[in-house]
């Protein structure tokens, strides 16, 4: 496989994970009291009222949730972004933009999660850095490769 052929389904890759992000940040607020969650809630509840917490602070806990969504929607816009300009430019410093972002972000939600006992956010952490991290300094080593090669 050549690096052009590989860049491009890195990059597909990428964006693929971003609309991801998008999609899951809209469904967010219409999906965060389905019963499906309901286990969820009950596990965040346990750790911080030691059992089923009173319904307002269920309520309270779906109103976070929903909220969290448009920002998750609103991250993949500039994600989304990024992306484009790294594909088209290029960009070492977008490519390490969104690495630097992840890097950031990643180690500080699992220990909050942790620290909540809230394993099912250490799992979906893990996940996103699985499939997003590994490409995209995939990616920074072929655009910094061929930079170097070009200069």
């Amino acid at each position: 496989m050549t690096k052009n052929i590989k860049r491009y389904w890195l990059v597909r890759w990428v964006y693929a994970t971003v609309a991801m992000h998008f999609v899951v940040g809209a469904l967010l607020p219409l999906i965060a009291n389905a019963g499906i969650f309901d286990n969820y809630h009950r596990s965040i509840e346990a750790f911080f009222w030691g059992g089923t917490a009173p319904l307002p602070a269920r309520m309270q806990q779906v109103w976070w949730i929903s909220l969290f969504g448009p920002t998750v929607q609103s991250a993949a816009i500039w994600m989304g972004a990024l992306v484009r300009i790294a594909d088209i430019q290029k960009s070492i410093f977008a490519w390490a933009t969104l690495i630097v972002g992840i890097v950031i972000w990643a180690p500080q939600d699992i220990l909050i999660s942790l620290q909540a006992d809230c394993w099912a956010h250490l799992w979906v952490d893990i996940f996103a850095v699985a499939v997003m991290l590994p490409p995209l300094v995939w990616l920074l080593l072929i655009d910094l490769k061929a930079l170097r090669e070009t200069t």
